[in-house]
């Protein structure tokens, strides 16, 4: 098995009407346990300093920079669970490196950063996550309900969101709508 670590899923036409539809996920972990991913283009309809008052961690104002940055839907799984994925930064209690331009930390000490000259340079805060069991993703896959590119910094923080489904598939050379939404076999 080939890990999709520091890859992005691009949800297939076929899943219109879903929870996934026109998601575009990056694949933080895959191994042979499974997978776990944070949807990076479904803005939740709060903003990151809107976050930040109601947990109460905004800095002072003479050190807050403009945060218009969305929070948004990681994925199904514990919604109420803070996920940021970011640039490369090794101070903060919780994180893991999934590339060298990018770290997942799920503590709330770099939510303090936010805001601050301390803070990533590129980061994403979602809520909630993505995962599959053993195998579930790669029997997806084979039923052509993802397709997969190699993950980069321009397609990961490129902030606009709800772009990120249109771009990722022209990164892969061709526009959804020259595909059909029936799949199968000849």
């Amino acid at each position: 098995m080939d890990s999709l670590k520091d890859h992005l899923l691009i949800a297939m036409p076929s899943l219109d009407d879903s929870f996934f539809e026109r998601s575009v996920i990056y694949i933080c972990e895959h191994d042979d346990k499974g997978a776990m991913g944070i949807m990076v283009n479904r803005p939740i309809g709060v903003d990151v300093e809107e976050l930040l008052d109601q947990m109460e961690l905004n800095p002072s104002p003479e050190h807050m920079f403009a945060i218009n940055e969305q929070v948004l839907i990681g994925g199904p799984v514990a919604p109420d669970r803070g996920f940021v994925i970011h640039t490369p930064q090794q101070n903060w209690i919780n994180s893991v490196e999934i590339s060298d331009y990018s770290m997942l930390t799920t503590s709330r000490d770099i939510l303090t950063s936010i805001g601050t000259g301390k803070s990533p340079d590129n980061f994403i805060v979602a809520l909630g996550y993505a995962g599959w069991g053993k195998d579930q993703l790669e029997q997806e896959l084979a039923e052509n309900t993802w397709l997969t590119i190699k993950a980069s910094p321009e397609l990961l923080f490129n902030g606009d969101h709800e772009q990120l489904w249109q771009s990722a598939t022209q990164a892969l050379g061709f526009d959804f709508w020259q595909m059909s939404t029936q799949i199968g076999h000849a």
